[in-house]
């Protein structure tokens, strides 16, 4: 997606090497040693403090995250990214109250910000 793009820098406050990503990437080893800050300039996009898109993944949005391992209490660098493609159609999603599909379930076709108020 062309309209998609992140700039991660080495170092806090946007120092040191850059790296700039318009898509999934799995491994920024290759790039850089590490990554202590990042600009993000359109998209949503998904950080994951392992390659491979594993260990803890963090939401990002547009915006300058000139310290984001403060702001997020992370104790390990973003590792990997992938982006979160923008879906403009309807969607259905269902959820179940137990494990297994079992229980009441409840359909959701609009923005729900807090799910137990359904619930109740």
């Amino acid at each position: 997606n062309a309209n998609m793009k992140v700039t991660f820098f080495e170092d806090r406050n946007f120092q040191g090497r850059s790296y700039e990503c318009m898509g999934d990437c799995g491994d920024f080893s290759s790039y850089m040693s590490r990554c202590h800050s990042c600009r993000v300039d359109s998209g949503c996009w998904m950080m994951y403090d392992q390659p491979n898109y594993m260990g803890s993944g963090y939401f990002f949005r547009r915006g300058e995250y000139a310290d984001y391992m403060s702001m997020f209490g992370m104790n390990n660098c973003i590792r990997s990214c992938r982006m979160i493609p923008m879906y403009r159609g309807s969607y259905r999603m269902r959820i179940y109250e137990r494990d297994n599909f079992m229980g009441q379930m409840y359909e959701m076709m609009d923005d729900c910000d807090n799910i137990m108020d359904r619930y109740r």
